[in-house]
C-alpha cells in the first residue's frame, strides 16, 4: 500500500499540494467503491491502489464485492459483450438471474455511506434494493459507443436511477440518459507491474517462467477475451516472422468474473500449436504483476490489437516502461498514443500494416527508443493513478458542495 507523498518524485510537488487542497471538504465522508472481483482486468487494479490514496488523504473510502454464482457471471459477460456492440439476446431467465442476484447481495449488504461508486454492469441493479439515502454514480469501464439497443434499454431502467455516470471516453456517453463524467483510466506507477526494475531483474523473473530473451520479443498483455484478438496476433506474428526472427509472448489473466477466459485460451493454444512447439510462441496465464513488468520492459515492440477496447491500461503500462506500442485505433486507445510519436495507431483489421510497423521498429531499434521515451512523459502527464484521484475529488466536490467541474 502506497500513500500520497510516495508519489512526490513522479508527480512534484505543486500536484501532491493540489490533492491535499481539494480532499478538505471531503474529510469526513465515507465513499464507497463495489465491483465484481477482486483481481484480474484494469478496473481491480485501480481500485487496489485508489481506495488506499482516499484513506490517505483523509476520506474514508471502502472496496466491497458482489457475490455471483458462475451462471450469474455467464450472464454479465453476455451484458459485457452486448453493451460492446455484439448481437446478444438475454431470455427472461437471464434477466431474473441478473436482478435476483443482485437482490440477494442487497439482503446481506448494509450501504450506510456517503456515496456509493458502482463499478461496470454487474451491481447496477443494486441500487433498486436500497432506500436511497444518498448520491449514488454508475462508473462505466466499457465501451458504449455502440451497445445492442436491447440490452441497454433492459438496463436503462437501473440507470435512470443513478445521480451521475462516470465512463472513460466522450464517445461512449451519447446512449447516458443521466448526467456523466468522464475520467480517463490510469496505471498506478508504485505497483510492482509499473515501478522500476533493473534489467537483471527482468532477466530472473523471464527465466523463471521460461522465457528466454535470445532474440526480440513482440508481446500482446490482456486478458484471453475475444475482443483483444489473440488469433488475429498470432496472424500478424507469423507475417513478421517473415521478416524477423523473433518470438511472441501472449500473457493473460484469468479474470474471475470471466467465464469465456479458458475457452479463449485453448482456442489460441490450438490454433497456434506448431509455434507453441517450436517455442516461437509461448503462452502464459501467471496472474504474476512482476512477469508483466518484466515482459514489458524487456519486449522489443508491444501489440494491444483489439476490437473494441474500453480503455486499455496494457498500453499506458507498456509506454511508462519507455516500450513503443502498436495499437487499435478504437476505443480508449487513441487517447494513450501519439501516432507516431510514442507508438502507431492501426485499424484492427490491417494485419500487414501491423507487421510492417512492428518490422520497422524491430528493424530500427533507435526508433523504438526514442519513441518509448516519449510514450513515458506522455504517461507522466495524463495517465497516472494521482490524476484519477484528483478527478475523483472533483466530481465528490461537486456532489456534495455543486460548482463547475474542474478536471485537472
Amino acid at each position: 500500500m502506497h500513500r500520497i507523498n510516495d508519489y512526490r518524485d513522479i508527480i512534484g510537488d505543486e500536484r501532491v499540494s493540489q490533492l491535499y487542497q481539494k480532499a478538505k471538504s471531503l474529510y469526513g465522508k465515507h465513499i464507497l467503491h463495489l465491483n465484481s472481483t477482486y483481481q484480474g482486468g484494469g478496473v481491480a487494479e485501480m481500485l487496489m491502489a485508489l481506495v488506499p490514496l482516499f484513506n490517505d488523504i483523509g476520506i474514508e473510502a471502502g472496496w466491497r464485492i458482489l457475490h455471483g454464482n458462475p451462471d450469474f457471471f455467464v450472464v454479465t459477460k453476455k451484458i459485457h459483450n452486448a453493451l460492446q456492440g455484439e448481437n446478444i439476446t438475454l431470455t427472461e431467465a437471464e434477466k431474473t438471474l441478473y436482478i435476483q442476484t443482485n437482490e440477494a447481495f442487497a439482503t446481506y449488504t448494509h450501504l450506510d455511506h456517503d456515496c456509493v461508486i458502482i463499478h461496470d454492469p454487474q451491481p447496477m441493479p443494486l441500487i433498486n434494493f436500497f432506500h436511497k439515502r444518498q448520491p449514488w454514480v454508475w462508473r462505466c469501464h466499457i465501451d458504449l459507443s455502440n451497445p445492442n439497443r436491447n440490452t441497454w434499454e433492459f438496463l436503462e431502467q437501473f440507470v435512470l436511477r443513478y445521480d451521475e455516470a462516470i465512463v472513460s471516453n466522450e464517445k461512449y456517453a451519447t446512449q447516458m440518459p443521466i448526467h456523466h463524467n468522464i475520467i480517463f483510466p490510469a496505471i498506478d506507477p508504485m505497483s510492482s507491474k509499473n515501478n522500476d526494475m533493473s534489467d537483471a531483474v527482468v532477466t530472473k523473473e523471464l527465466n523463471k517462467y521460461e522465457i528466454p530473451r535470445d532474440k526480440p520479443i513482440v508481446c500482446q498483455i490482456s486478458r484471453f477475451d475475444k475482443w483483444k484478438d489473440p488469433i488475429g496476433v498470432i496472424e500478424v506474428f507469423k507475417m513478421i516472422k517473415k521478416k524477423v526472427d523473433c518470438r511472441l509472448v501472449l500473457c493473460g489473466s484469468m479474470a474471475s468474473d470471466d467465464p469465456e477466459g479458458l475457452e479463449i485460451y485453448d482456442t489460441v493454444r490450438k490454433n497456434a500449436k506448431a509455434l507453441i512447439d517450436s517455442g516461437d510462441v509461448i503462452l502464459t496465464t501467471s496472474e504474476s504483476n512482476t512477469l508483466v513488468n518484466a515482459l514489458q520492459r524487456a519486449s522489443a515492440v508491444i501489440i494491444q490489437k483489439s476490437l473494441r477496447e474500453g480503455f486499455g491500461l496494457t498500453v499506458s503500462e507498456a509506454l511508462w516502461k519507455g516500450t513503443p506500442v502498436l495499437a487499435s485505433n478504437v476505443g480508449g486507445i487513441p487517447l494513450q498514443i501519439q501516432d507516431g510519436v510514442n507508438g502507431y495507431l492501426l485499424d484492427p483489421t490491417d494485419f500487414k500494416g501491423y507487421a510492417d510497423k512492428a518490422i520497422e521498429l524491430l528493424e530500427n531499434p533507435k526508433r523504438a527508443k526514442e519513441m518509448g521515451e516519449r510514450g513515458i512523459e506522455h504517461v507522466r502527464q495524463h495517465f497516472l493513478i494521482t490524476r484519477v484521484l484528483s478527478n475523483y475529488l472533483d466530481l465528490l466536490n461537486n456532489i456534495f458542495y455543486p460548482h463547475s467541474l474542474n478536471f485537472s
